[in-house]
Formats: structure tokens, C-alpha cells, sequence
């Protein structure tokens, strides 16, 4: 029997409810408003306004299995992420970056986004829809983003030692940023 860093959990069955984006057993359900946005949105003015005139509206949640972030680990969580825009850019999660490089899939379940990439010189995006994955290599920073008028909810599955660096993205940007336009949205390049 292999050494765990901590006792290892026992197999379980884990249901899926596309519908109600979540799973069953639940773990931690996590909520990002818009003040836990700070720095992210271009147009600063209007995200402001956001949080001080629209009552600070939730942008996404996480509702995540009982799986723990350990070494060794499969976590798997749901994002929905709401429709929207802060100054004409989608709403979007953070963005993060893992400290122990890592690969990870999502798997669009409902709702239609993007998921933006970054390995600090280059720039890639992946359309999302329901039945789509998105491949994350190790070393890219990472963010989804909502281009429709309705939730996006994703699947991610990711080694549980791989961790969360949101830093990063503070201090690099994504490459680009992802705005409203006529024919539904458009990538420009990434300016503070």
C-alpha cells in the first residue's frame, strides 16, 4: 500500500446535477463578488460603481466535491460564472496560475465562455460549450470568462497538489482581455 501524506479518503460515488451546477456529496461552495475582483477589470471607475452602487453582485461561485486539495488527489468543482459586464469586459473568475505545474481539464457544462491562457508571452483561447474540454498545460495562467447572456457553468478536475497562485495574475496580466463586441466579443491586448 502506498504512503499518503495523510490518511487517504475511501472511494465514493459523486453525482453530478448539470442543472443545478453541483455535486452530490457537496464540499466547500466558494462566492466571488465583485469587490473580490479588485485589480482585474479595466475600467476601475466602473468597478467601483459595481461594488458601491449595485450592491457588490456575486460574479461566480465554486461548489467543489469533498476531495481534498492534497498531493495525490483528484479535486473536482463546478464554476458559474454569471452573465455580465464591468466596463464592456465579460465577467470572468481571477485566474490563477499553479505553483506545482500541473495539467488540468475543464468540461463545459452549460452556458457558453472561454477559457483564457497565458504562459507569460503568448496567449491562447479555447471556446467553451456544453460537451467541450479545455486542455491546461503546466506553466499556463488561466481564467475563464462568460461571453453569454446566461450562466456558464464548467467542470474542472486538477491534481490537488497543483495550488493557486491568483498573485500572479494580479502581477501579469492574462495577455488580453475579453470585451463586448457587435459580433458577440473580441480579445484586445491586456493594458493596466
Amino acid at each position: 500500500m502506498p504512503e499518503f501524506a495523510t490518511a487517504p479518503i475511501s472511494p465514493m460515488r459523486i453525482t453530478l446535477d448539470v442543472a443545478a451546477a453541483t455535486v452530490d456529496p457537496a464540499g466547500p461552495v466558494l462566492t466571488r463578488r465583485m469587490s473580490d475582483l479588485e485589480g482585474l477589470f479595466a475600467d476601475r471607475t466602473e468597478w467601483k460603481r459595481a461594488v458601491e452602487d449595485d450592491a457588490d453582485p456575486v460574479v461566480y461561485t465554486v461548489s467543489s466535491s469533498p476531495v481534498p486539495e492534497i498531493d495525490r488527489e483528484l479535486p473536482q468543482s463546478i464554476t458559474t460564472i454569471r452573465p455580465g459586464t464591468c466596463g464592456g469586459e465579460f465577467f470572468m473568475t481571477k485566474g490563477h496560475q499553479h505553483p506545482n505545474p500541473q495539467g488540468e481539464i475543464y468540461l463545459g457544462l452549460s452556458g457558453v465562455g472561454g477559457l483564457l491562457l497565458f504562459d507569460g508571452q503568448r496567449t491562447e483561447w479555447i471556446d467553451m460549450a456544453p460537451g467541450v474540454i479545455g486542455y491546461i498545460p503546466p506553466h499556463w495562467a488561466h481564467r475563464s470568462v462568460n461571453v453569454g447572456d446566461e450562466p456558464y457553468s464548467f467542470l474542472a478536475v486538477y491534481p490537488g497538489c497543483a495550488g493557486h497562485d491568483y498573485q500572479w495574475v494580479l502581477e501579469h496580466g492574462m495577455g488580453a482581455r475579453v470585451m463586448r463586441a457587435p459580433s458577440g466579443y473580441e480579445l484586445v491586448p491586456f493594458q493596466r
